[in-house]
């Protein structure tokens, strides 16, 4: 038997109000360009509003596209950068085309 929606009213249904989680809510570390250990979370491509620049590659990141966004764990949110997920996974294999400025 098919399995059905939960119902607005039922206990564990989100209701349209509540927003969804943007991934990696809390991120988690990693080691960075330059050994650096950096905070990454994973933006699935439903909360990806914004066109962003990756770093590793120079090219967009459009509206709808999963990507990662990683900071310097010493820093704060505001060096943050967005990357595609496949340059972040290959930071160690390239250099870096723009910089952390």
């Amino acid at each position: 038997m098919p399995r059905r929606k939960p119902r607005p009213n039922a206990p564990g249904a989100r209701s349209q109000q509540d927003p969804r989680p943007l991934g990696d809510v809390f991120g988690r570390t990693e080691s960075g360009p330059g050994d650096e250990m950096f905070i990454v979370r994973t933006v699935p491509g439903t909360r990806a509003t914004k066109t962003y620049r990756c770093p590793g590659c120079d090219h967009e990141i459009p509206p709808g596209v999963a990507h990662i966004v990683a900071w310097a764990a010493y820093g704060g949110e505001d060096d943050r950068r967005h990357w595609h997920t496949g340059c972040w996974k290959g930071r160690s294999t390239r250099t870096i085309t723009r910089r952390w400025s």
